[in-house]
Formats: structure tokens, sequence, C-alpha cells
């Protein structure tokens, strides 16, 4: 955790919440920008990974975030170790706070998904811990924003792992949220929305693996907001109401993820923008666009964002502005 100071509070099912202290604030002009990397897909003594580093370093010296986070599959060859001192490097030596989700790719390599968990927050800067305790998976958390003024949580992020697999036979394809991950995020968001007099505090969520939500807010087009569609929605084929969570919390504004290469569009779904980053890696799979990233800016005491795509031609595409109601 570097020199990031914790304080805690325990709820049910021992889920931590972090009340404050990750150093994670609104500026003195009330922003605060995020920039996402997606599908790295680094693998180690491969020239084809230097077009990843080249985005890296790149959006990073023209974006100047707040916070970088990486949603899952950013390193997939061995050694896995020296893959993911390759990809942090960047981000590591201009001193950004960073959070990953894992992807299902991660630890397919010569680590384990505790051990990948582990690497990534032995590292300074990071912000993520190993595990919750009783909570499916690795690197779940939520992760708030301090106002500029108040010292007071003004923004949600939430960081989950979205698994990699089915663990059904019958049922082909990838992982889903379990319920024990959608309990615990729901005392997380109950926790602070009471923090906060009993109104939800503006929140994003990041994972890898799109919901099966995502599939139905594309089909119906005056949903689509900016961006596009290049393949099938790879979510899986079990839906087990992550995203009806969220929307009865009422603190998400929007979700974003990776997983699928081609696809960087942001729908509109019951209010909920429902978003993919920009695939982020070189020609070390398959790739469907030029690689890039997307850039999410917030604004403090506004429910919304703004955010657009930085390729690796330091062009701007896909400009979108949301203020939800």
């Amino acid at each position: 955790m570097g020199r990031y100071i914790w304080l805690i509070v325990v709820i049910g099912l021992g889920a931590i919440v972090p009340v404050w202290g990750q150093n994670l604030k609104f500026d003195s002009a009330g922003h605060f920008k995020i920039v996402q990397f997606t599908d790295v897909h680094y693998v180690p003594n491969n020239p084809k990974s230097k077009a990843a580093i080249h985005l890296i370093e790149k959006v990073l010296d023209l974006e100047n975030p707040d916070l970088v986070v990486l949603t899952g599959d950013i390193v997939t060859g061995r050694p896995a170790r020296i893959g993911w001192d390759s990809v942090l490097d960047p981000i590591l030596r201009r001193n950004i706070p960073f959070i990953v989700t894992l992807g299902n790719h991660d630890d397919e390599q010569d680590l384990s998904r505790r051990q990948v968990a582990e690497l990534v927050t032995s590292y300074p800067l990071n912000l993520n811990t190993v595990r919750v305790d009783s909570v499916t998976g690795y690197l779940n958390g939520v992760f708030p924003v301090l106002g500029h003024l108040s010292d007071k949580p003004a923004l949600l992020l939430y960081g989950l792992d979205s698994n990699s697999y089915s663990s059904i036979q019958a049922i082909k394809g990838y992982a889903w949220f379990t319920p024990d991950q959608i309990e615990c995020y729901n005392l997380w968001s109950r926790y602070y929305t009471g923090l906060n007099g009993g109104k939800p505090i503006p929140a994003l969520a990041f994972f890898h693996i799109p919901l099966p939500e995502y599939r139905v807010a594309y089909n119906i087009r005056e949903n689509r907001q900016s961006g596009k569609r290049r393949e099938k929605e790879c979510a899986p084929e079990l839906n087990t109401g992550m995203y009806a969570a969220m929307l009865l919390n009422g603190d998400v504004m929007g979700m974003f993820t990776g997983h699928d290469h081609g696809n960087d569009y942001i729908a509109l779904y019951n209010g909920i923008a429902l978003a993919y980053g920009r695939f982020s890696g070189g020609k070390t799979t398959y790739t469907k666009t030029s690689n890039g990233a997307r850039v999410i800016e917030i604004r403090e005491g506004v429910r919304g964002f703004s955010s657009y795509i930085r390729l690796s031609n330091r062009k701007i595409v896909d400009v979108y502005d949301y203020k939800q109601n």
C-alpha cells in the first residue's frame, strides 16, 4: 500500500470499507481525471508490445490524470512479473496512483490469480487490497474521492473482479459476478449513502467483462451515444444481477469495461452509461482498432461525467458528455 493510509470499517460479510485516506481528491477547481487502459496484452520480450508502452507514455504525458485504472488482461506472457514491471513503470515514474481489476487472461501465465493480486499491491501508488474477506475474487474495492473543500467522499470508484470462465459445465463462456460480490457492493453502496445523509454519492464502476445488459442496451438504437460496436459482446450467459443492484442503489452513473477488443461504445440504459474502454495493446493479440485509452473527467457536485478516447496518434475521438437526471 506504499504511503497510502487507510481508515477502515468492517460491516457484514467481513466487507472492508475504506472510509478515506487514499489521497484521491478533486483538485482546487473541482475536477478529477481518470485514464482507463484496458487489454494491454503485454508479452515480455515481444517487440510488438512496445506499441502498448508507447501509448501509455504518450497518453499520460498528454492527459496528466489524477488516477489510472487498468481493467484487465494487462500481462499475457511470461515472465508475468517482468511484464507488470514494464507496464507499470510509466505510471510509477509519473507518480500517479493506480487501480487494477483483473481480466480472464491475467492468471494464465506463471502466476496464480492471488499471486498477481499480491504482486500488483506490492507496487507503490497502488490503491488495491489483495482480497476482501469472504468475497469472491481479488482486488475488489471501493475507492472514495474526497471533495476539494469538504474532505468527505464526493465520488466513489468501484473496482471489481469479474472473474474469468464459467464454473458450470452446462454454461459455456465467461464468468459472472457471484452473489457475495453483489452483496458486498450493496453493503459498500449503502454504507456511503448512509454516510451522505441517505443520498447516493455519484459513482463509477470498473471491471473487465461486460455485463449481459450491454447487449440489450446497444440493440436499442436510441441508447447508442458514442463509439462503435465491431464485435458481439462476450458477456457471461448467466445474469446474476450486478446491473440491477447498481440501478436500484442509485449511485453508479457509468460502468467501464474492456474484454472485447473491437468495442469502444457508450450506450445508455435506464440512466446508466454502459461503456467500453479502448483496446490499449499492441499486436500481440487480435486487434480491430488502433490502440488508445479512455479518458473520464468528473466535476465535483455534478452527477455526470465527460469522456473521450485518446488515440496513439494523439487524436481525440468520440467525445461524450453525460449528465444524469
